[in-house]
C-alpha cells in the first residue's frame, strides 16, 4: 500500500497539470451536469413493512385527494368578536378564494366545512389540498402559497402559513462561511505559510465541490431529502481539510529533512496518505452502513456523505500532491527554507520543550491518574443519556417568527396542540355492507380513550372499502404520550373482531420510525463496529489497539449524547446556540451521530497511532514510540480537530432544528474524542500497555496481509540535513 501511494504521489507531483486538468474536467462536467439534472429536495418518507406505511399506501389509493401536498393558512383575528363578525367571515371568505386560484390546487375547505374556529372566534383555519405531492409541485406554487394573504394584513390580523408545503429547505449561510474563516485562520497558524494553507483549503473546497456536484447531478433522478446535502457539505469540508492538511504537514516534514520535493510529496502520500485511506475507508463504511437500517432517506444520506468523503480522499492524494509541486518549498515558512532554518525547526520538533511531548511525557508517567480523570468526566457527562428520548422534529421547534412555526402556536392556542398532529385511523370492515357501522363504533370506543381530545366523524372511501377517522390526541406530534396513544389504538385494534384498524399519519410515521430505528440500531453498531475493528487489526497488526480505539469511541459518543440531551432535551444553556424550544433529539440524529463519530474517530486514532507504530517497528520502545509518535502528530491533530469542530459548529447556530442538532453533536463529538480521548486517554493506555499493545498471534500475523501503512517500504537513510540549503 505504502508503496504504491508513493508512486501514486510522485506522478501526481511530476505530472501536476495533467492532475489538474483532470479534476477540472470533473468539476466542470459535474458542475454541468448538476445545473441541467438536479431535482427538488424530496420531503417524503418511506418506511415499508411498517403499519403507518401501509395505511398510508391504502390511503393513496382509496382516498386519491390525500396522495397530494397539504397546506394550512392560519388566521387570527384579535377585534371584538373575531372571524365570527360579518367582517371576520368577509375576511375567511377572501382567503379562502385566493388560495382556490393557486395552481394545482385540488380543494380547500373553510372553517365553515372542517369546524376549525376557535370557541372565541379569534382563530380559524384553512385547509388546502393539492392535486400533486410536494416534491411534484413547482416551486412557484410554494411561494404562490406563502403569499395568500398579504395584502388583507393589519394591526390586528395574523395569517400564517403552514402544512407540508410551507415548510422551507435549510440553506447553507453565513454560519457555515464563519466556520470556513476559522478554519483557514487555523490552517495559517498552523503552518506559518499562506501558500501552503491556501493550497490545503483550495483542495479540500474543490473536493467539496466535486462532491456536491455529483450529489445534485444524481438528485434528479434519485431525490434526496434536504437534508442530505447540507450533511454532505459538512462532512466534505471537515475531512477534506484535515486529509490535505495531513499530507501537506508530512510533505514539509520530509522536505525538512533534506528530501528532494517530489521524494518527499511521494513519501508524504505513502505514509500520511496511507493513514489517509484507511482513516476515510472506516468513515465510509460507518456511513454506507446506514443503509441497513431499511429507512430510503436515511441511505440516501449516508451514502451521499460517504461518496463526498471518497471524494476527499482521492482529492488529498493526488491533487494534494500536484498542488505542493506548484508550490515546491514555498510550503515552507520563509525562514525554514535555509539549512539553519530547517535543522532548527527539526530540533524543535524533536525538543522535549515542545508542548506535545511535553504533554505525552505527563500523560504516560501520571497514566492511572489521566484515565481515572477521563472516566470520570466522560461518564459524568454521559449521564442524562439516559432519559434520551426520540422523534421526528414538528414545526413547533423552529425557529420564532418563521412561518410555519407562527402557523404551528396559532393551532395550539386556538385548537390545542395536539391539533398539530393528527392521527388518521382507516377502518376496513370483513363485510362492505358493516363498514359504516364498524366506522362509528370505532369512533365512538375512541372518543372515550384516553388521550384523545377529539374525533372526525368517519368518512368512506369512494370505493366504499375503507373508512377514515381523524383523531386529534392531547398532546403534541413529539409528546411521548402521543406515542403511547398510538400503541394503546393499535392494542385495541389487536382485540377487535369484524374489523381491521391501522393509524397512520405524519406522528405515527415518526412512532415508527423510532422504533425501526431503535431495533436497527444492535445491528448497526455490530456491523460497523465490527467491520471497522477488523480493518484496524489488519492496519496495525494489533488486537489491542483496536479494541481500546473502540472502547474509546463508546465513551465519546455515551458523553455526546448526554450533554445533547441536556442541551437540545433538558434546555441547558440552550439560549447560546439560539435554541428556542427543547424537546426530543431528532429520530434519526443518534444513529446517525453513531455512524459518522465513529469514522471521525478512527480519522484521529489512525493518524495518531499510526506514527507510534511507525516508531516502535523502526526500534524505539513502547513508551518512547508512544511519546514520540504522540509529539509529531499532536500539533496538526490538534489543528485537524479545532478545523472539524469549527466547520461543524458552525452549522449549530444556522435556523434549521434538525442542522442546528446535527452540527452541536458533531462539534461536541470532535471535541471529546480527540482531546480528551484521543489525545489524553490513548498516550496513557498505550503507555500502560506497553510491549503487549502491539501483540498479534502468530498464526493471525501469518494470515493477515501486511499493508505496511508505516511505510517500511519506503524507509531509507535520510539526507543529510546541509543537503537542505543546497537543493533551494
Amino acid at each position: 500500500m505504502a508503496s504504491f501511494l508513493n508512486a501514486l504521489g510522485r506522478t501526481s507531483f511530476r505530472r501536476r497539470w495533467l492532475v489538474l486538468a483532470i479534476w477540472a474536467a470533473l468539476l466542470t462536467g459535474l458542475g454541468a451536469a448538476a445545473a441541467a439534472w438536479s431535482g427538488p429536495a424530496s420531503t417524503k418518507l418511506s418506511i415499508p413493512g411498517t403499519e403507518a406505511q401501509q395505511a398510508m399506501d391504502v390511503l393513496s389509493t382509496e382516498f386519491p385527494s390525500t396522495a397530494g401536498g397539504s397546506g394550512n393558512i392560519v388566521v387570527e383575528d384579535s377585534a371584538t368578536g373575531g372571524l365570527t363578525t360579518e367582517a371576520g367571515r368577509r375576511t375567511l371568505a377572501a382567503l379562502q378564494a385566493e388560495a382556490a386560484q393557486l395552481p394545482e390546487v385540488a380543494t380547500v375547505l373553510g372553517p365553515e366545512q372542517t369546524g376549525e374556529i376557535s370557541s372565541d372566534g379569534s382563530i380559524a383555519v384553512l385547509r388546502v389540498q393539492f392535486a400533486k405531492p410536494v416534491d411534484e409541485l413547482d416551486p412557484s406554487t410554494k411561494d404562490a402559497f406563502n403569499e395568500v394573504g398579504t395584502e388583507l394584513n393589519r394591526a390586528d390580523l395574523t395569517i400564517a402559513h403552514g402544512g407540508d408545503i410551507a415548510t422551507g429547505e435549510p440553506e447553507v449561510g453565513s454560519t457555515e462561511g464563519i466556520g470556513v474563516l476559522i478554519a483557514t485562520a487555523v490552517l495559517v497558524v498552523t503552518l506559518s505559510s499562506l501558500v501552503a494553507a491556501g493550497m490545503t483549503l483550495l483542495t479540500a473546497l474543490i473536493g467539496v465541490a466535486v462532491g456536491m456536484s455529483g450529489i445534485f447531478a444524481l438528485s434528479g433522478a434519485v431525490p434526496v431529502n434536504a437534508t442530505t446535502p447540507i450533511l454532505a457539505l459538512m462532512l466534505g469540508l471537515a475531512v477534506g481539510i484535515d486529509y490535505s492538511l495531513f499530507i501537506t504537514s508530512r510533505y514539509r516534514h520530509n522536505l525538512l529533512e533534506g528530501m528532494s520535493p517530489d521524494k518527499a510529496a511521494g513519501r508524504a502520500v505513502g505514509t500520511a496518505g496511507t493513514a489517509v485511506v484507511f482513516a476515510g475507508s472506516t468513515v465510509i463504511i460507518a456511513l454506507a452502513g446506514l443503509s441497513v437500517v431499511g429507512i430510503g432517506f436515511l441511505t440516501k444520506m449516508g451514502l451521499a456523505a460517504a461518496f463526498t468523503v471518497a471524494v476527499a480522499v482521492l482529492v488529498s492524494l493526488t491533487l494534494s500532491p500536484a498542488l505542493l509541486s506548484l508550490a515546491g518549498r514555498r510550503a515552507l515558512p520563509r525562514s525554514l527554507r535555509t539549512q539553519e532554518g530547517a535543522r532548527l525547526a527539526l530540533d524543535a520538533e524533536e525538543s522535549p520543550r515542545q508542548l506535545g511531548h511535553r504533554w505525552a511525557e505527563l500523560v504516560t508517567r501520571h497514566r492511572l491518574l489521566a484515565i481515572v480523570a477521563v472516566l470520570a468526566v466522560l461518564g459524568t457527562a454521559a449521564v442524562p443519556a439516559l432519559s434520551m428520548k426520540t422523534a421526528l422534529t414538528d414545526s413547533g421547534h423552529n425557529a420564532d417568527g418563521a412561518q410555519d412555526r407562527v402557523a404551528f402556536d396559532l393551532i395550539t392556542k386556538g385548537f390545542g396542540v395536539g391539533s398539530n398532529g393528527p392521527l388518521l385511523v382507516t377502518v376496513r370492515a370483513d363485510e362492505p355492507a358493516e363498514l359504516p357501522a364498524r366506522a362509528e363504533e370505532v369512533a365512538a370506543r375512541l372518543t372515550s380513550t384516553e388521550g384523545v381530545a377529539a374525533v372526525s366523524p368517519p368518512s368512506t372511501s369512494p370505493g366504499g372499502r375503507i373508512g377514515l377517522l381523524t383523531v386529534v390526541p392531547t398532546t403534541g406530534p413529539s409528546d411521548a404520550a402521543t406515542a403511547d396513544l398510538v400503541d394503546a389504538i393499535r392494542r385495541q385494534a389487536a382485540t377487535e373482531s369484524g374489523a381491521e384498524i391501522q393509524v397512520t399519519g405524519f406522528t405515527a410515521i415518526g412512532i415508527d420510525i423510532s422504533d425501526k430505528l431503535a431495533a436497527a440500531m444492535p445491528i448497526y453498531l455490530l456491523l460497523v463496529v465490527g467491520l471497522s475493528f477488523v480493518l484496524l487489526v489488519i492496519v496495525f497488526r494489533s488486537i489491542l489497539v483496536p479494541l481500546k480505539a473502540t472502547l474509546g469511541f463508546l465513551l465519546t459518543i455515551a458523553a455526546t449524547f448526554g450533554i445533547t440531551v441536556a442541551v437540545f432535551q433538558w434546555g441547558w444553556l440552550a439560549d447560546t446556540i439560539g435554541l428556542d424550544v427543547p424537546g426530543p433529539l431528532m429520530s434519526f440524529l443518534p444513529i446517525l451521530m453513531i455512524g459518522i463519530l465513529f469514522g471521525l474517530a478512527m480519522d484521529y486514532e489512525v493518524f495518531l497511532v499510526s506514527r507510534m507504530r511507525e516508531d516502535f517497528v523502526h526500534g524505539a520502545t513502547a513508551r518512547a514510540a508512544t511519546v514520540s509518535g504522540f509529539s509529531h502528530g499532536a500539533r496538526v491533530v490538534a489543528a485537524a480537530a479545532v478545523i472539524m469542530f469549527s466547520v461543524f459548529a458552525a452549522f449549530a447556530f444556522g435556523d434549521d432544528p434538525t442542522i442546528k442538532s446535527m452540527g452541536f453533536a458533531l462539534a461536541t463529538g470532535i471535541a471529546i474524542d480527540a482531546f480528551l480521548v484521543r489525545m489524553t486517554l490513548v498516550p496513557a493506555v498505550m503507555s500502560l500497555l506497553g510491549n503487549s499493545a502491539w501483540w498479534l498471534p502468530g498464526w493471525l500475523a501469518r494470515f493477515l496481509p501486511d499493508l505496511d501503512i508505516e511505510g517500511k517500504a519506503l524507509r531509507e537513510e535520510p539526507a543529510p540535513r546541509e543537503l537542505v540549503g543546497a537543493q533551494q
